[in-house]
């Protein structure tokens, strides 16, 4: 191939190539992504707000509203909603405490059918992480140990 064909060969390629691409849609992914991420954020915020009007303060308020969030992304995710979500904010439904909650869920759920141990407790260890999901339970049942003493 001389030199002139294979400059035209590559252009007519480069040019095929873009007709076959799909237009990028990065913008619109980076855009839904910041406004759902905000959004989740935003009711976090007003779950705060709504818990101090009811009289919580400090670590009981900060505690009580992380609770709330991800029992919520629990729920959602047991509903298939935050599926949904995900597919459309992509990383702006992860980054919250809410995607913490589907991560450890939606293995758990997944494989359900192989038993409670081998099933939901294995996988959801494997996707979250041992020492994440080990904290937080860990946590959970300190808590309630410093709650009733």
């Amino acid at each position: 191939m001389t030199g002139k064909t294979k400059e035209n060969f590559n252009s007519n390629y480069l040019n095929y190539v873009k007709t076959q691409i799909p237009p990028s849609r990065q913008f619109r992914n980076c855009l839904s992504a910041f406004g759902v991420g905000g959004l989740i954020c935003c009711i976090g915020q007003f779950i705060r707000f709504m818990l101090e009007y009811l009289g919580l303060s400090g670590d009981e308020l900060a505690g009580t509203t992380s609770v709330v969030l991800i029992f919520l992304g629990c729920l959602l995710t047991g509903f298939g909603v935050y599926d949904r979500i995900g597919r459309y904010a992509g990383a702006g439904s992860i980054v919250p405490i809410t995607g913490f909650a589907n991560s450890v869920t939606s293995p758990a759920i997944e494989f359900k059918t192989e038993g409670w141990i081998y099933g939901m407790a294995a996988k959801m260890f494997t996707v979250a992480g041992a020492i994440v999901v080990f904290g937080v339970c860990s946590g959970a049942i300190v808590g309630l140990i410093y709650y009733f003493i």
